[in-house]
């Protein structure tokens, strides 16, 4: 006795005149016959073709691959893929190495490790760890002390409207901007060189 509204089940096995080509690793199936559709039911003729390949592929996948069962269910490791897709853009040119670059490899200059890019470091005064720049960081130290020692001469030729408490924090912003000039000319002198070389 079938419940009323309830479509029959469907056999588990295509049939078809020429099989199914199948790429696993990115679960393909690639049907090389012909489709013929019914115009009057569009929908239900795309819905059968569909339900023909995702049944195939899946009838593959449980015959090639072996299935494990875990706790969140059951699992499929699925083999290398073994279809080239195309590419969208054209694979991108090398980039020409900048200034710097060319200078530490002819100086032997290896790039920093991924410990030495922390932001980190230990500092012996207070026992802790704190940054070595950016927000009550190492670079900073002094900046906010209470008491500033002032150079008569060095007071005499500063620049009226300015303090001796903003001088480190004028150097810095100073060594910043001519760190950011100096990236600029070198990001400027390869794409210079790249074009040389054309």
């Amino acid at each position: 006795m079938s419940i009323p509204g309830s479509k029959p089940k469907l056999p588990v096995a295509v049939e078809k005149p020429t099989p199914y080509t199948f790429d696993l690793g990115y679960l393909l199936a690639e049907d090389p016959n012909t489709i013929t559709l019914d115009r009057a039911s569009l929908e239900q003729s795309l819905a059968a073709v569909a339900r023909d390949g995702a049944q195939s592929l899946v009838n593959q996948l449980l015959t090639t691959c072996a299935p494990r069962s875990t706790r969140d269910g059951v699992l499929l490791t699925l083999p290398a893929p073994s279809t080239r897709l195309p590419r969208e853009k054209p694979v991108p040119q090398v980039r020409p190495p900048t200034r710097w670059e060319r200078f530490a490899a002819k100086k032997g200059i290896a790039p920093k490790t991924r410990e030495q890019r922390r932001n980190l470091t230990y500092d012996e005064a207070t026992g802790e760890w704190v940054k070595k720049w950016g927000y009550k960081g190492l670079n900073k130290k002094g900046e906010d002390g209470w008491l500033v020692e002032v150079d008569a001469e060095a007071e005499a030729k500063r620049k009226e409207g300015t303090s001796v408490r903003g001088d480190g924090r004028r150097e810095r912003k100073e060594r910043v901007r001519r760190n950011e000039r100096k990236m600029r000319k070198n990001m400027r002198d390869a794409d210079e060189s790249a074009k040389l070389k054309k």
